[in-house]
């Protein structure tokens, strides 16, 4: 059940963001095992350093105009393991998919309890 946010600079091929979402929900599908269609996003452009900023460089990390900040929303219960699996297959899939160099690739995982969440009519089917 994450929720996932992309945010990214804007001005790349149309297609990028799209390659960034599904670069994404395959990591988590393969290092979370999240169900295919367990798909929530909201994939947003910025400006480059002005509207999505960060630092030129960070804990050893240089990071240029090309960052990317990815906050995802789940239930909590991961492991350790499973959360640097799923850090390192999204830095993979987006450089791969988008282009994405891996130094700019911020991730953000916040856990929540299952009955924090609703999917519709009201309900909170994990409550």
């Amino acid at each position: 059940m994450p929720f996932v946010r992309i945010h990214h600079p804007s001005g790349n091929d149309p297609h990028y963001p799209k390659a960034l979402s599904q670069g994404v929900h395959r990591a988590l599908v393969d290092a979370f095992g999240i169900p295919n269609n367990d798909y929530f996003q909201v994939v947003t452009s910025h400006q480059a350093g002005s509207e999505l900023i960060g630092p030129a460089e960070f804990l050893g990390i240089a990071h240029s105009d090309e960052l990317v900040i990815i906050q995802i929303s789940c239930a909590e219960g991961r492991t350790t393991k499973q959360k640097k699996a799923l850090y390192e297959a999204i830095a993979e899939n987006v450089s791969n998919d988008a282009g994405v160099p891996r130094d700019d690739v911020i991730i953000n995982l916040v856990e929540t309890k299952r009955e924090n969440w609703s999917f519709g009519n009201g309900q909170a089917p994990f409550a």
